[in-house]
């Protein structure tokens, strides 16, 4: 560990300390430092959202002097669809199909890529792609040639299944990882950090580039080919920074990806979270990925996903070590605010201590629990570009909103165990 990064973990520590494990309350403008303005958050927000946001920048921000000292506080944002409209690790993977970045795997073995890939996956994959290339050089599949190789790979990152529709993956933990996700950096074996992160900023300017509802050929697909980033989100983050907290990113796309993209809001590399390869001793990425709590590297069995963002953010902003790291820590050693829009996101958001915002994608257990608002934390926004439609049908709490790691659905339930009631989509 770096002296920097150490005294960078005290501060976010020593600012936890501060947090107050109530809700928020406004402060005074009396109250505020006469040489100090803090930062204002400009509209666009559903509801008092933008109220209650500027809440928690005049609460725990710079300006306030009531604050016991002047440590930053912590504020962590998911990444896709959360801080950008569509997701990048898509754009991603669409970008290295249509160039042709992606590697036949060691003895044309597709289960290399992923312990959990099904048989039916890796043969019809060898099937699509094995005439293609000898094993360690690129796949063709941005040529006509290499098409159905194109259509393959897409069908099992896209669907988790085959074209044929076999399941492509078994055998995870659902709370800690999604073999879909873990797969795309998976697949950027054989190239450096570097590289990926030049892939990333090609992928990054055709799809800023591309208008708003834009599609690309992918194989003989066409699939989505445009991101934003949300104005909304970008402000906030700049005026949280501005206002002294240590903002993070913490996302399920790889790690070479987000940091690229994080530049476009003020982010530093130092401050994403994404899914982390292990490497060679010449710094090429390898198929397996790093670990966090009690997984070891190679393990390839937790990522940035649901539990595993608790850990990562754990090991990575606090400084926590080891199987503790897969624990809700004290509110001392945890974020003030946190904003998601997925299931993925549920853990670290639980974990945030005075304010939660969800965009609303209608996913199941996130809005059973932002609805329920059992500690009054939780604010709920629509997508800010084009937001999706009021859910037609109330969300199922009560009885299958839960995944639990088996794969297994079941009830929401409330820190207390007590299950929480079906809820009306009400902010769309």
């Amino acid at each position: 560990m770096t002296p920097r990064s150490t005294v960078r973990r005290l501060q976010a520590v020593g600012a936890a300390a501060a947090i107050a494990a109530g809700t928020l309350v406004a402060t005074a403008p009396a109250a505020q430092a006469a040489h100090c303005t803090a930062p204002r958050l400009a509209a666009g927000w559903y509801g008092d959202n933008q109220a209650r946001l500027q809440q928690l920048i005049d609460q725990y921000g710079t300006c306030n002097p009531y604050r016991p000292n002047r440590n930053k506080p912590v504020a962590v944002f998911d990444w896709d669809n959360t801080v950008v409209r569509n997701d990048v690790g898509d754009a991603q993977m669409y970008w290295l199909l249509r160039n042709g970045k992606i590697r036949q795997p060691a003895a044309g073995d597709w289960t290399t890529t992923s312990r959990h890939l099904t048989p039916a996956a890796a043969r019809a994959l060898a099937d699509a792609c094995g005439a293609l290339a000898r094993p360690g050089a690129p796949l063709p599949t941005g040529t006509p040639a290499g098409a159905g190789c194109a259509d393959e790979l897409a069908a099992v990152y896209g669907t988790a299944a085959t074209r044929s529709g076999a399941a492509a993956f078994a055998g995870w933990d659902h709370r800690t990882i999604e073999p879909a996700y873990a797969w795309l950096p998976q697949l950027m074996q054989g190239w450096t950090a570097r590289e990926v992160r030049g892939f990333a900023a090609a992928a990054r300017a055709e799809n800023l580039a591309a208008p708003v509802g834009a599609t690309q050929r992918v194989g003989t697909a066409d699939v989505t080919g445009w991101v934003r980033y949300y104005d909304q989100q970008k402000d906030l983050i700049g005026g949280l920074r501005k206002a002294g907290f240590d903002v993070w990113i913490s996302s399920a796309s790889p790690q070479p990806v987000v940091e690229v993209w994080a530049r476009g809001v003020g982010v530093s590399a130092d401050h994403v979270i994404g899914i982390r390869n292990t490497t060679t001793s010449g710094g090429k990425l390898t198929a397996h990925l790093q670990g966090c709590g009690s997984v070891k590297d190679g393990a390839d069995t937790m990522i940035t996903y649901i539990d595993g963002k608790r850990c990562w953010i754990n090991k990575e902003v606090f400084g926590v070590r080891g199987a503790a790291a897969e624990k809700v820590q004290p509110a001392a050693r945890r974020q003030v605010f946190a904003a998601g829009d997925s299931d993925t996101d549920i853990s670290f958001l639980r974990d945030a201590t005075a304010l939660r915002l969800v965009v609303n994608r209608n996913k199941n257990e996130l809005m059973c629990r932002a609805y329920d608002d059992s500690d009054g934390k939780w604010i709920v926004n629509p997508m800010f570009i084009e937001p999706k439609k009021q859910k037609s049908t109330p969300y199922p709490c009560s009885t299958t909103g839960y995944v639990d790691r088996d794969g297994t659905p079941g009830p929401v339930r409330r820190g207390d165990t007590s299950v929480i009631p079906d809820q009306t989509d009400s902010v769309f």
